[in-house]
């Protein structure tokens, strides 16, 4: 967490190479930005991060404005020979680099690992990739849609009853385990969780892109590690993040606990605006039907199928029958786990929202950032290699030669 108004951010004096292309690689990098480390993202001059070219909105590139804020762009053809000594001066200078490419890919652009630590040990190198650095999967290509079929994620989604019993959690690894009670409670949910026979309904799409956020975010951490671990040893090492590995590392929660239970659900009210209760514990959910004026149901909290339904039937129709507003205002003194379901733009409007400072606008985008954050626009292609080349050691004329060339 960033202390508002500190004099000095937690990652300033970190130089970070971003190679990388698309969401995942310019996620992890903007969180190292938004906590002050200089991120120079590294483009090929030809048109930059595939990102600069998806759709616009109102004349402007919103994704790549939001994902590439508070860093720098040098344009650099990494498949040209001439590209190996300019990433050669620039990672002598350097930090950290993180990758998203294929590891044939990144052998091939001279940015793998073991190529670059070999020159410059100081040197954290982060690697983002579908399937990590090793592995029958590794050189396959893929997208986030992938990743959750291939995790379980899409037949996962939206399961209720038929994943009640024991429910079997998979962690990053893959290795199955129960938050059953008992020896017996763990092998029943492992057998009926992986069983190839179970009932699995039919997949749903994918709502958000859990795959590339969570390898973003586990590629952050692991940066930061090995910048701690550096501190203490001397020595670089390198961060493998496998956005596969990210996306099963979801199926610890893959759906909500078995649902259609009144103490965890979304009523509607009155007005046809809805809210959210979570009361999973038992003083929330007495505190709540004590303030809704059903006392009687706080025992039922619980109860088998067919009274939990009554329960849910009960509860909903209380619910009815006043306004969203009515209700928030009926509940503003009550410790009890109720909100309102919002839009994104009453999400945006939230009171706790401004008084936090996590949103700020720039140009019409709105960036959701660390509180109170600075937020410098997204640079625009090649606007810094001039700057940053100069301070790695290669000269005018150099530059010249190799922008004739195309190189940068």
């Amino acid at each position: 967490m960033i202390v508002a108004g500190a004099a000095m951010r937690p990652l300033d004096g970190v130089r970070v190479l971003d190679v990388t292309r698309l969401l995942p690689g310019s996620y992890a990098t903007l969180l190292l930005a938004d906590l002050g480390a200089d991120v120079v993202k590294v483009e090929d001059p030809r048109g930059g991060d595939g990102m600069r070219t998806l759709p616009l909105a109102d004349g402007r590139n919103v994704y790549f404005e939001l994902l590439n804020r508070n860093k720098r762009s040098v344009t650099l053809d990494l498949r040209s020979p001439d590209a190996a000594a300019v990433l050669d001066a620039l990672c002598a200078h350097a930090d950290v680099i993180v990758d998203s490419f294929r590891p044939s890919t990144a052998r091939r652009l001279r940015v793998d690992p073991a190529v670059l630590r070999a020159r410059h040990p100081h040197l954290v190198c982060a690697s983002i990739s579908g399937f990590g650095q090793s592995g029958p999967y590794a050189e396959r290509a893929a997208h986030d849609i992938n990743y959750q079929a291939l995790a379980g994620l899409l037949f996962a989604r939206g399961s209720t009853r038929s994943t009640s019993s024991g429910q079997a959690h998979s962690a990053g690894s893959g290795q199955a385990r129960s938050t059953g009670s008992g020896q017996a409670g763990s092998t029943r949910a492992k057998k009926d969780a992986l069983a190839p026979s179970a009932s699995k309904g039919e997949p749903r799409m994918p709502g958000p892109l859990v795959g590339d956020i969570g390898a973003a975010t586990q590629t952050a951490i692991g940066v930061l590690a090995a910048l701690l671990l550096r501190a203490r040893t001397g020595g670089g090492s390198v961060v493998d993040v496998s956005i596969h590995e990210a996306a099963m590392a979801w199926s610890m929660f893959p759906s909500t606990p078995d649902l259609e239970n009144a103490c965890y659900a979304m009523y509607e009210t009155a007005d046809g605006h809805w809210l959210a209760l979570g009361a999973l514990e038992p003083k929330f959910w007495i505190g709540f039907c004590e303030r809704i004026g059903r006392p009687d149901l706080a025992p039922l909290q619980h109860a088998p199928d067919e009274e939990r339904a009554r329960v849910l039937r009960d509860v909903r129709e209380v619910m009815r029958g006043r306004t969203r507003d009515q209700w928030l205002a009926h509940f503003a003194d009550a410790d009890v786990c109720l909100t309102p379901i919002n839009t994104l733009a009453e999400a945006l409007a939230d009171p706790h929202v401004a008084a936090r400072g996590v949103v700020s606008r720039d140009r019409g985008t709105i960036h959701i950032t660390p509180p109170h954050a600075e937020v410098r626009p997204a640079p625009a292609l090649g606007a810094d290699t001039d700057e940053v080349l100069d301070a790695a050691g290669i000269g005018v004329s150099e530059r010249s030669r190799l922008r004739a060339a195309g190189v940068i």
